[in-house]
């Protein structure tokens, strides 16, 4: 495989498939379509995660005190009612069942990492404040990615008020906590990020990039995904070849989606994650 015969494949998929391929701290090997925007799904998960422990550093918030676990919360428009969220359409029942309790700050992160979880989600961003995932992504170097709303926000979304990832933008992400992670980096300590990238170790939704590896392959990821559209960004981390960052972002047609067209949209991610993977040497 060349990366122009990836490229003259990817050309005949319906829609818009953008990538990011490449080492740590070093100029791609290989793009396509890196700056388009796409909805981002719950890749900006990332950016709510990094903003959580920043905020822990800075002394503002405790991962560890309990907090009220609710499902009403503030809409980023104006004057809206305050939103909630449907359990359904979550990934994670955990959470709900501790609707009416607490839970800490830290597990909540988790759980929106591993297991994706919505409700998780609304709950770190009513603590940390979407300005402060707006400052990760600018301290990340991110120049079409943006947190506008929280999840099922549908007045916010109405407005116009949305959130955007691109390919490049989220390599930036995922590479500046893996830097990081080794020596003082821009957004955290090398212990946060560290613990960041555990987390990111531990998500459950493996059918995109990481299937696209060889079984026991470590990679810190995140997916994102509604319909129309798959995200995946990660860091691999070889045993026989030094770590490498890669994000695929692709959106098609929402209204032709159907479970197909999701599963097809794995098995792409999948495809171009085991192609990187073969090429891992000469990255």
């Amino acid at each position: 495989m060349t990366w122009d015969d990836l490229d003259a494949h990817l050309d005949q998929v319906p829609g818009t498939v953008s990538a990011y391929v490449g080492r740590l701290d070093a100029p791609p090997t290989w793009t396509r379509h890196p700056d388009a925007g796409h909805y981002a799904a719950s890749t900006m998960k990332v950016a709510v995660l990094a903003a959580l422990h920043r905020a822990a550093e800075a002394g503002t918030l405790d991962l560890d005190a309990p907090v009220p676990v609710v499902n009403e919360f503030d809409s980023a428009q104006s004057g809206a009612p305050r939103f909630s969220c449907a359990q359904p359409y979550d990934n994670d029942d955990a959470v709900w069942d501790r609707l009416g309790g607490t839970a800490s700050l830290r597990w909540l992160a988790e759980r929106m990492i591993v297991r994706s979880s919505n409700l998780a989600t609304n709950l770190v961003i009513g603590h940390v404040g979407l300005p402060a995932v707006a400052e990760v992504w600018a301290l990340a170097g991110a120049r079409g990615s943006g947190t506008g709303r929280g999840i099922e926000d549908f007045a916010a979304r109405a407005a116009g008020i949305t959130n955007t990832v691109t390919a490049a933008d989220l390599a930036a992400l995922l590479g500046a906590l893996a830097t990081g992670a080794g020596a003082p980096g821009r957004l955290a300590s090398p212990a946060a990020c560290s613990a960041m990238l555990d987390v990111l170790l531990a998500q459950e939704h493996r059918e995109d990039l990481a299937a696209g590896l060889p079984e026991g392959t470590r990679i810190a990821h995140k997916s994102g995904w509604v319909r129309g559209v798959r995200h995946g960004v990660g860091v691999v981390l070889p045993a026989d070849a030094p770590p490498y960052l890669i994000a695929v972002c692709t959106t098609t047609d929402p209204a032709g989606g159907d479970d197909q067209v999701e599963d097809d949209a794995c098995l792409l991610l999948a495809d171009i994650s085991a192609q990187v993977w073969a090429a891992r040497h000469q990255l």
